[in-house]
């Protein structure tokens, strides 16, 4: 007998098995506009223009990070599609985008069925979240490209929005209000520092209690980061929101001055919320400068909104019956696009 494609390290079987096991999932995210089941070379939508004057298209693509790495620790895939499908999702959202559908990649060394459809499962929650269809993706067996166990994720969106409703920030100016929407933790930027942090410095193991966290560390670091479609675009519903930053790796101090148009700056005042443990651990055990906090983590604050003065109570209100957890953190002032803080 020759040599056969399992014999080189990929093993189609697996394959078919994993399409099998991850159908049921996928299909569950599907809504009238998929013309397509899975096994297709491409995924078909057909979405319901009624309602848009000039629609267009909004796209987006991210990863998970270095977070990854926790979910290998710990054994556990059933989370972190949340996250994938978050990162891309909240990205579109800033520029007022409904998500329509979304792709994912998933490439391995040797493909394990079962951990693929864990992850499957935890992309298609974030899609249900989103109120998005999972209508195609890839998944790669690539031999001796991975170490045992390891895999990475992609994840690809595309969106919706009429043009002149698309949020570009060149309308903010001083006096607009800066509102925070509280994160789930540390979301996916920053775990190259965060593992740093507590496996070398703070030499804990994932099981392990640490003082100041409610729950064991894994359990805290595994956290899915947050998906604020529901909420936010209720508001955009109802409001004129000026400019939406998702604050990601760069933190509010990068990521805010990406809406702001020239002549302005956001002041935001740090005792408007509570941080959350996680960071006051972090920053304790790794004596980190409370700047390089603020520009590589969340701090708490996962996406934030820029309002007229007069909305601000209104869009609070919205989004409390949402069941977030929002802030007044800040204003706008003139200035040289940057966050300063008080």
């Amino acid at each position: 007998m020759g040599l056969s494609y399992k014999d080189a390290g990929v093993d189609i079987k697996a394959g078919e098995e994993t399409v099998d096991k991850i159908s049921k999932d996928v299909k569950s995210t599907f809504g009238p506009e998929v013309l397509t089941g899975l096994g297709g070379f491409g995924g078909l939508f057909a979405p319901d223009l009624k309602g848009y004057k000039e629609p267009v298209l909004v796209s987006g693509t991210d990863g998970v990070g270095t977070k990854l790495k926790i979910a290998f620790m710990m054994d556990k895939h059933d989370s972190v599609g949340i996250d994938l499908v978050a990162m891309c999702v909240n990205d579109i959202l800033a520029q007022g985008a409904k998500p329509l559908f979304f792709l994912d990649y998933l490439a391995t060394g040797k493909l394990d069925p079962n951990k693929a459809a864990d992850i499957v499962k935890g992309i298609t929650l974030g899609c249900k979240q989103a109120d998005s269809a999972l209508i195609g993706g890839e998944t790669a067996e690539m031999p001796d490209f991975y170490d045992a166990g390891e895999y990475d994720l992609a994840g690809f969106v595309v969106g919706i929005v009429d043009k002149d409703k698309v949020i570009t920030g060149q309308d903010i100016k001083p006096g607009d209000k800066v509102i925070g929407l509280a994160s789930s933790g540390i979301h996916s930027n920053g775990y190259s520092l965060a593992r740093k942090i507590f496996f070398e410095v703070g030499g804990y193991k994932l099981e392990d209690k640490v003082e100041g966290l409610a729950s064991n560390l894994g359990e805290e670091l595994i956290k899915p980061t947050k998906v604020y479609v529901k909420p936010v675009l209720k508001v955009l519903e109802e409001y004129d929101v000026k400019g939406i930053a998702h604050i990601t790796g760069g933190g509010i101090i990068e990521n805010i001055p990406r809406v702001l148009p020239e002549g302005t700056k956001v002041v935001v005042d740090k005792s408007s919320w509570e941080v959350p443990d996680v960071f006051k651990v972090m920053q304790n055990i790794g004596e980190v400068e409370e700047k390089e906090m603020h520009r590589t983590f969340n701090m708490g604050i996962g996406m934030t909104l820029v309002v007229k003065a007069e909305d601000v109570d209104g869009v609070m209100e919205s989004l409390k019956k949402s069941g977030e957890e929002a802030y007044l953190i800040g204003d706008v002032q003139e200035g040289d696009k940057l966050v300063q803080f008080k």
